[in-house]
């Protein structure tokens, strides 16, 4: 079996290679945070449950989390309680226990979810005019790798075994020319962060990674220094964007309060640094037919994961 580097090594190489950029402040995962609530909510009331798993890094996106969480207490006049956690998988499992009532899941945390509790579908994430992405597969600028095929015995960065576009999609290309990631790639880690991924690549910690389209260009934006020493060859989709869920045991009018709320706030432009802070302009309705391929993709190559 091919050795696998685990996340821990990752680490250090980030914390003795990074030049230029911020200390990064430490996020406790296991923790949960209150959210201060409506002063005119009834004790009693218990607080909606709302868990996140951050797809860019924790200090860049948690006080956006906690808007979100602030702004869904004032509109349904109820308390919330943001959980945050590290990985996908903890995320469904919270889920699946029933621990959790609302959710911000990855396309590919939805597409494999076999939980024990039922969800639903309540929004979809729609930005610059689309609600789909492309997982895209970067390597560095100065790299003789251009395709698929030239990855054969390289090293390679996945993100999250969750994540549609930087895991499940590179999974089901190798299932097309029946390979799998273990003896097609020399060794593969797991960097639990689109943006991790990218360092890897533009600091040759690894030859190759797959990332979410979308926050290839926040970095492009945000950290041209370090997307400038990188290249894309390969762009694999269109996929459906990381839906919001909801416990199917909620009662209906608690639902309904949330569709409404989620899908109208937008139009505050109070919102829009929040919003576009995760890489979303508006939520809308969700398109379950959307997600059904990349379900059954899962199926064919959930034994990888």
């Amino acid at each position: 079996m091919k050795k696998i580097i685990f996340l821990s090594f990752i680490f250090l190489l980030f914390c003795t290679g990074c030049q230029n950029n911020p200390p990064i402040s430490f996020i406790d995962f296991s923790k949960t945070t209150p959210i201060t609530k409506n002063t005119t909510n009834n004790n009693d009331t218990k607080p909606l449950k709302i868990a996140v798993a951050t797809v860019l890094s924790p200090n860049v996106t948690i006080s956006n989390y906690r808007n979100i969480a602030k702004y869904i207490s004032e509109k349904t006049n109820r308390p919330t309680l943001l959980i945050q956690r590290k990985t996908y998988e903890e995320l469904n499992i919270l889920m699946s226990n029933g621990e959790a009532d609302i959710a911000f899941m990855s396309t590919g945390a939805y597409s494999s979810y076999r939980g024990l509790n039922e969800i639903e579908l309540l929004a979809m994430v729609a930005y610059k005019k689309t609600a789909t992405y492309f997982s895209q597969v970067i390597v560095h600028k100065d790299s003789s790798i251009s395709t698929l095929a030239d990855l054969q015995g390289k090293t390679f960065a996945f993100t999250d075994p969750l994540s549609y576009s930087g895991h499940i999609a590179i999974l089901n290309e190798l299932h097309q020319s029946h390979n799998k990631p273990e003896t097609f790639f020399s060794r593969y880690i797991y960097t639990y962060g689109h943006d991790k991924s990218i360092w890897a690549v533009a600091n040759k910690v690894v030859d190759a990674a797959s990332i979410d389209s979308m926050i290839l260009e926040h970095s492009q934006k945000y950290t041209p220094w370090i997307t400038a020493n990188i290249k894309v060859i390969s762009s694999i989709g269109p996929y459906p964007t990381g839906p919001v869920v909801i416990r199917k045991s909620l009662p209906p009018e608690i639902k309904t309060s949330l569709k409404t709320s989620l899908l109208n706030m937008h139009e505050d432009s109070a919102n829009m640094e929040t919003l576009n802070g995760l890489l979303i302009d508006r939520f809308i309705e969700p398109n379950p037919e959307a997600y059904l391929p990349l379900i059954k993709n899962y199926q064919q190559v959930g034994d990888n994961i």
